[in-house]
């Protein structure tokens, strides 16, 4: 098992040169060395620590090596904005149809720290298009199945689940020390106070909805306009009526489309890029095809 003075050469003793699709060698830390090598960093043996994959995936990032699990994100993250996705911290509130389909993508991508808070359980009608809802996981929490579901797919993942429904003060405390805000809420009626509190944390809030086959997604900078100031808390009708989600529905194409965009735009700025929506809306319509970019 390495030492830790020596975990920088026991990576160097496992990497191996791999083909890649396009014809080139290149080093390589195999996925099962990262779990042994995690697995010696712990004083008992054979226990697996998240928090000792993290830590060898990013010294193999310095070290210039790319992890296997990461290796067909290609060139879309370098490895300085891989292991910089591996440091950061989010926190998303929802994790219903938009928020189980961007856990996925980001638990997959390899943010560091995702703190998720949903306080609702599942029910037969979430079938149709949350990631996280099975027969088996029917009526039990969406927090507790979010758990499971990230340990399955990343260990290094630090997945704080938080199974409640927030209100404004809690909203306030959740956010902490998060690097992004990310609302995969249902319905308006919450989002205001969330873009308040993403504001007066200091930190972008990645936000989006779903009514039929169209939704948008936006983000929202500190102090910035954003969709919930436009559409009020009551709905998109108005105040008490309901909501166009509730009237036109939310088929899984249309969720999904959103909240891979989302979670796109979500490592866009964990990565330290520049976000690309921001005082935007994207707004598509899947029965029309169609894709708008709108100024908010």
């Amino acid at each position: 098992m390495p030492a830790l003075l020596d975990l920088d050469e026991s990576i160097r003793a496992r990497t191996r040169m791999d083909p890649q699709p396009d014809g080139c060698q290149r080093l390589v830390l195999p996925y099962p060395a990262v779990l042994d090598l995690a697995r010696g960093l712990d004083r008992q043996r054979g226990r697996l620590h998240g928090s000792n994959v993290a830590r060898v995936e990013l010294a193999a990032l310095t070290l210039g090596i790319p992890p296997e699990r990461y290796l067909r994100n290609g060139s879309a993250y370098s490895l300085a904005e891989q292991a910089r996705l591996l440091g950061s911290r989010m926190a998303m509130v929802g994790l219903g149809g938009l928020g189980g389909h961007a856990l996925e993508i980001l638990a997959r991508a390899g943010v560091g720290h995702i703190r998720a808070a949903d306080g609702d359980e599942f029910q037969p009608s979430n079938l149709n298009r949350q990631l996280l809802c099975t027969r088996r996981s029917l009526g039990g929490y969406k927090a507790a199945a979010a758990a499971a579901r990230v340990k399955l797919l990343n260990p290094a993942v630090d997945f704080e689940p938080v199974a409640e429904f927030l209100d404004e003060p809690l909203m306030e405390r959740f956010l902490a020390g998060a690097d992004l805000a990310l609302d995969a809420l249902g319905g308006l009626s919450d989002r205001p106070a969330l873009l308040r509190q993403a504001a007066r944390a200091g930190i972008p809030l990645v936000t989006a909805a779903v009514a039929g086959q169209a939704g948008f997604v936006a983000t929202v900078l500190p102090g910035a306009t954003g969709p919930a100031d436009l559409f009020g808390p009551g709905g998109a009708n108005g105040a008490g009526g309901a909501g166009a989600e509730d009237t036109l529905g939310t088929p899984a194409p249309a969720v999904v489309t959103a909240a891979a965009l989302m979670s796109a735009e979500a490592l866009n700025i964990l990565c330290g890029r520049a976000p690309r929506l921001a005082g935007a809306m994207l707004v598509f319509d899947l029965e029309a095809m169609s894709f708008e970019r709108v100024r908010l």
